[in-house]
C-alpha cells in the first residue's frame, strides 16, 4: 500500500519557508550544543586549574621551608650570615642557569633566523 504525499498540494513557497525554518532550528540547537560543550570544559578547566594553584602554593611553601633549614644546618658550621649567603647564592645561581636554558628554548633554530 502506498503512503499519501505529505507535500501533496503544498505549493513551493511554503516547501521553502518550512526548509528556511528547519535550517534556523537545527543551526541555533548546534550553536547551543557548542556553548553547552565549551561550558562543561571551561567548568572542568577552572576546577583543575585551582588545583594545580594550590599544588604550586604548597609546593612553593616547601621550597620556602626547605631552604630555610638549609640555611639553619649551615649556620652551625659557618655562622647565620655566611650561611644565608650561600643558600641565596647558590639558589640564585640554580635560578640563572634555568633563566638561561629557557631563554635558549625561545630563541629561533639557527636555521630560521631572519
Amino acid at each position: 500500500m502506498l503512503k499519501p504525499d505529505p507535500f501533496a498540494g503544498v505549493g513551493v513557497g511554503e516547501l521553502v519557508h518550512r526548509l528556511a525554518t528547519d535550517a534556523r532550528e537545527f543551526a541555533t540547537a548546534e550553536v547551543d550544543l557548542v556553548k553547552a560543550k565549551a561550558t562543561e570544559r571551561i567548568g572542568r578547566y577552572k576546577g583543575a586549574a585551582i588545583f594545580f594553584a594550590a599544588a604550586g602554593v604548597l609546593a612553593l611553601a616547601a621550597l620556602i621551608a626547605l631552604l630555610v633549614g638549609l640555611i639553619l644546618t649551615l649556620a652551625t658550621l659557618v655562622g647565620s650570615g655566611w650561611a644565608t649567603l650561600i643558600v641565596i647564592g647558590a639558589t640564585l645561581a640554580v635560578a640563572g642557569v634555568l633563566a638561561l636554558v629557557g631563554k635558549g628554548r625561545l630563541a629561533p633554530p639557527p636555521g630560521l633566523r631572519s
